[in-house]
């Protein structure tokens, strides 16, 4: 199945709708970092993205040390950004 990737008008929107997520790999991906009071805290949020990722059947990059959680969005199908990330990157943003 092929999916969209988001047109730049389209990125830039997300991106000014969610400030704190930028532009990654040539503005083929977003990425954000989280930060929390401790590693319980951080997997505890990791945790609860994944249900969503597989709910969602998109699951993101990240990266964990302790307290900070590096997340990736991008869709490898589409070759880019697609709706599939704006949607998890504002699923993401509930959780925190």
């Amino acid at each position: 199945m092929s999916v969209a990737e988001l047109t730049e008008d389209e990125r830039d929107a997300l991106l000014a709708s969610h400030p704190d997520w930028s532009l990654a790999r040539e503005g083929k991906a977003i990425e954000r970092t989280f930060k929390f009071g401790d590693f319980s805290e951080a997997w505890g949020f990791m945790s609860r993205v994944a249900l969503i990722a597989d709910s969602q059947d998109h699951h993101p990059e990240w990266f964990n040390v302790y307290n900070k959680v590096e997340i990736t969005l991008t869709t490898h199908d589409a070759g880019g950004l697609s709706k599939r990330d704006a949607d998890m990157a504002i699923a993401i943003e509930k959780l925190f």
